[in-house]
């Protein structure tokens, strides 16, 4: 073999192990990123699963609420009308006087 062929088989051996190299650290980054994404799913599952009862606590509490607001309006109404009933028992007596 000729000194250039020598040469280029050199370079070529050189450029064949710097791409073995890049093809390990890719492979190592991939890894990495693999792990970070089973990661994320994880922590994107667990948020999902809190919202899901943040949301059934939310709804729980708003018809808490309505029943809450619904007995206070019932009072209020029996208030108004028993003050009704006796303004209409005082217009009453007075007719009758």
């Amino acid at each position: 073999m000729t000194e250039e062929q020598l040469k280029t088989i050199r370079n070529f051996e050189v450029r064949v192990r710097q791409t073995f190299f890049l093809c390990d650290k890719l492979r190592e980054e991939n890894a990495n990123l693999q792990s970070q994404l089973t990661e994320e799913k994880s922590i994107n599952d667990s948020l999902r699963e809190e919202i899901i009862q943040l949301q059934t606590s939310y709804d729980n509490l708003k018809v808490a609420r309505m029943i809450s607001a619904s007995r206070e309006d019932i009072k209020a109404s029996k208030n108004r009308l028993s003050k009704l009933v006796r303004e209409v028992d005082k217009c009453i007596a007075l007719l009758n006087e």
